[in-house]
């Protein structure tokens, strides 16, 4: 059963959104969908320099999105689940179809305007 849509979850909800909301920390997930990383794994995987690595980790601990834990001198991160993907998918789905809509309509424009532009034949 869905959790009733209160002022605070509201809230709540659009935070973690917000989380998501960011290029580089969707780089991260995607990377971390693979396994478990350290920090130097991700920054060479995603090109993020180490500070903004780790300002960008810590919003996604701070959400519930990534893991930490400690190996030897290490930090590894990790996804605590993949249902954040589920969100990814049904989006990702979503712009597939745009994008087969718009390039529907691309084509039926372009047809349109060569059929236009070809001189009319007289007999």
């Amino acid at each position: 059963m869905p959790a009733q849509l209160t002022r605070p979850v509201l809230e709540r909800l659009a935070q973690r959104f917000r989380a998501l909301g960011e290029p580089n920390r969707l780089a991260i997930l995607a990377t971390l969908r693979g396994g478990e990383r350290s920090v130097s794994d991700l920054m060479a995987e995603t090109g993020l320099g180490q500070a903004n690595m780790s300002k960008h980790l810590a919003v996604l601990h701070q959400h519930g999105y990534v893991g930490r834990r400690k190996d030897g001198l290490n930090v590894l991160y990790s996804l605590v689940d993949d249902d954040v993907f589920r969100i990814c998918d049904i989006v990702c789905g979503r712009l597939d179809q745009e994008a087969r809509d718009w390039s529907a309509v691309l084509t039926a424009g372009a047809t349109r305007a060569l059929r236009s532009a070809r001189p009319s034949r007289k007999r």
